[in-house]
């Protein structure tokens, strides 16, 4: 074998390891699922089409997202409940499940943004109708 080739062949054969131990890493983490988040938007008047977008065109939808427990899930939810779009979309409501099951937050609700820190910053805020 030519010296160029043995090169070649312990490059493939050191990358093949590092993949390898690679991917036994990834399965090493637990299984990140079960989390399903729906978001339902109210648009600001007139702004339904571009506030409904992120859901097809829908006013609500449903998304799987990660999460190892069921309090992932909920600060994954409570996470989206983040509004950008102060002149487009006026709030949301979002709720969470875990494994099918309904989840609550801490003092007992289903919709997260209610209880969303920065909730009177970033809902309500429509530009006023003429």
């Amino acid at each position: 074998m030519q010296p160029i080739h043995r090169l070649l062949a312990a490059a493939v054969i050191a990358l093949s390891f590092v993949c390898g131990s690679g991917a036994a890493r990834a399965e090493d983490k637990p299984a990140a699922t079960g989390c399903t988040v729906t978001t339902t938007r109210t648009a600001c008047p007139g702004k339904e089409a571009e506030s409904y977008k992120k859901c097809e065109g829908q006013k609500s939808c449903s998304k799987d997202v990660e999460a190892v427990s069921a309090d992932a899930c909920v600060a994954a939810a409570t996470a989206s409940c983040s509004n950008d779009r102060l002149e487009i979309t006026k709030s949301k409501s979002i709720t969470a499940k875990w494994k099918g099951q309904a989840l609550k937050t801490k003092s007992g609700k289903e919709d997260v943004c209610l209880e969303y820190a920065k909730r009177a910053a970033e809902f309500d805020k429509c530009p006023a109708t003429k």
